[in-house]
């Protein structure tokens, strides 16, 4: 075999990683009681993810331990964290996992946006929670 071949060998399909990576997230935001956790496959409506989640925290002290917690587990099982925003004053924390998109928000911040009404067009498969 090719030596260029034969050092991907040991990745993962993408989809088994998407999958990987969604059930691990979905099981940090259980084990911090974040709120109100639902996700849903966007990957017919957009490019930019295949999943997004959303999450509720119960105080921007709550939202930040919930996001450190997401990060921190992510990077021990070997995913990237593309990118953190909002983290400084932590009513809405956007977290990129590329594949994956996590928001968690304060439960004001999430029921003046809507953001599940926002990504809910046409055909969603609404992944259940774990």
């Amino acid at each position: 075999m090719d030596t260029y071949y034969s050092c991907f060998l040991h990745l993962k399909p993408f989809n088994l990683m998407h999958q990987e990576l969604l059930k691990l997230t979905l099981t940090v935001l259980d084990d911090m009681k974040a709120k109100a956790v639902s996700s849903m496959d966007v990957s017919s409506i957009t490019s930019i993810s295949d999943y997004m989640i959303f999450a509720t925290g119960n105080s921007s002290r709550h939202v930040r331990s919930i996001t450190d917690k997401v990060t921190e587990s992510v990077r021990k099982e070997g995913h990237l964290v593309m990118g953190i925003e909002g983290y400084e004053t932590s009513k809405w924390v956007l977290i990129d996992l590329g594949d994956v998109i996590v928001h968690i928000m304060q439960e004001e911040t999430r029921s003046f946006y809507k953001l599940e009404d926002l990504w809910s067009v046409g055909d969603q498969t609404v992944i259940p929670r774990l």
